[in-house]
């Protein structure tokens, strides 16, 4: 090897070839090699964000029968598209989109980098159109700022070069660390948000740290700076376990998503390093704007409410089915490991009165919900408003005690009801439905896990009303 030569693989070379029709575009929106100047920066901004508007208010008005004005489009808060997202909506579609607008997000971050190189600016400008409400103003900025001959990584002369990629990965990821922290405490105990900025903002910036920081002093191959960002993302969440702001139920859940945008982030984080000589002082710009996108979730934030009907048959009739619906005995211990774990099951059901206004007491492994009922129909429907609840889950957790703010009216349950629908040769079909709201964003990606849980919850009741039942007769 000689000494100018770097072990680590060349950066991207920029590429002044001009191939036409679709291959042309796709290099230019997705590679980091193609140059992007005003014009080309411009009509592919407008045409692209016309062509996912017109995808994404197709379908929302093919399934819904909602129209999906432009300003809806156009509006930073993402929370303002749940309303799109709720029944008739299918359940699939709020994920649908979700994947839909990766390829176009990698596509404005990295040609908001390239266009910043263009132009002689600093390529954390780029960054900036992550950021709710700034990102339009630079994005106009970008389209007015004339090019002008830069320096970059791909054309600067090579130096020496002394291997360290340990320490730079050591560093990016103690920083990355020590920005995850921050975050979850100006969140959730500043601003009492458990928010699209934390989930989705904090992993990107983590992901974008720790592989820039890697690439640094010298430029290095864009595996393994995936794998230090996917790193940096694990680590982490052990960090938040070991300081007790989280156990590990909630990370498990969260990772995934977590996994996905770090990945991004890694993706942006070497873009920035090997197009422009970006120094890393410079980070503290988007590290600075990420708790404002979470103050700017707060000033519009929608909460539906969601339902979740689960249904069993039983072999009796609705009259034999009626009393343990009311009210059932001890259930026997959960043999699933995830309500093992520490997830809230149900233990038994008790009453007093029998009739509009009694009060129902269901007991939980984590306390009792207090249902005051509001329809006694006997034997066809029971429903109640749910007065107070337990937390959902005892969180697992290293240490003995651990009780994040999100345990504590994050989820609420609204109200309940049973069902019992009278089928041919005796047979009962039970429905139980639980109305709920949950004020943790994105909800389409926490109400999976959420739904689940109360389904699993449902099951249970349910197979033990039914086995009570078919007991008797």
């Amino acid at each position: 090897m000689s000494q100018g030569e770097s072990p680590f693989g060349p950066p991207p070379k920029p590429d002044t070839s001009d191939p036409g029709g679709v291959i042309g575009l796709l290099a230019l929106w997705f590679t980091l090699s193609r140059d992007v100047g005003r014009v080309a920066y411009a009509v592919s901004g407008i045409g692209l964000m016309a062509f996912k508007y017109g995808v994404e208010g197709g379908l929302i008005y093919f399934y819904t029968g909602k129209f999906f004005a432009p300003y809806d489009f156009l509006n930073p808060l993402l929370s303002m598209r749940q309303q799109f997202l709720v029944p008739p909506a299918p359940e699939w579609l709020g994920w649908a989109l979700f994947v839909w607008t990766l390829p176009f997000l990698w596509i404005a971050v990295s040609m908001s980098v390239r266009r910043t190189a263009d132009a002689g600016a600093t390529a954390w400008l780029g960054l900036l159109v992550l950021m709710p409400g700034i990102n339009f103003i630079v994005m106009a900025l970008l389209c007015a700022l004339p090019g002008r001959e830069s320096i970059s990584f791909a054309t600067q002369k090579p130096q020496a070069v002394v291997d360290h990629r340990v320490r730079s990965a050591l560093l990016g990821i103690v920083v990355s660390i020590v920005i995850s922290l921050l975050m979850l405490v100006v969140s959730v105990y500043a601003f009492a948000d458990y928010g699209v900025a934390l989930f989705l903002g904090t992993p990107i910036l983590v992901g974008v740290v720790s592989a820039f920081l890697y690439n640094r002093p010298y430029p290095r191959n864009l595996g393994s700076s995936l794998l230090v960002a996917e790193l940096a993302i694990f680590l982490c969440g052990i960090a938040v376990l070991l300081f007790a702001f989280e156990g590990i139920i909630c990370l498990a859940m969260l990772y995934p998503v977590a996994a996905v945008m770090g990945l991004l982030g890694g993706l942006i984080g070497y873009a920035v390093a090997v197009m422009t000589p970006s120094r890393a002082t410079a980070l503290s710009l988007p590290i600075a704007l990420l708790p404002l996108a979470t103050g700017a979730e707060l000033n519009y934030r929608p909460t539906p409410e969601y339902e979740v009907v689960s249904s069993v048959e039983i072999n009796a009739p609705p009259r034999q089915v009626w009393p343990y619906v009311v009210g059932f005995s001890e259930l026997p211990p959960p043999p699933d490991w995830y309500f093992r774990l520490g997830i809230a099951y149900p233990k038994r059901a008790t009453i007093e009165g029998n009739s509009v206004g009694a009060v129902r007491r269901c007991e939980f492994s984590t306390g009792a919900f207090v249902e005051p009922i509001t329809v006694w129909d006997e034997p066809r429907r029971l429903a109640f408003d749910v007065e107070s609840q337990p937390p959902p889950m005892h969180e697992l957790s290293p240490y003995r005690h651990v009780h994040p703010p999100h345990l504590d009216g994050y989820l609420r349950c609204q109200r309940g009801e049973f069902r019992l629908i009278e089928l041919p040769n005796g047979l009962t079909r039970l429905e139980g439905s639980t109305w709920y709201k949950f004020e943790m964003y994105p909800q389409d990606y926490w109400t999976l896990w959420s739904d689940l849980c109360i389904h699993r919850i449902h099951r249970r009741v349910l197979n033990h009303i039914k086995e009570l039942s078919e007991q008797e007769g």
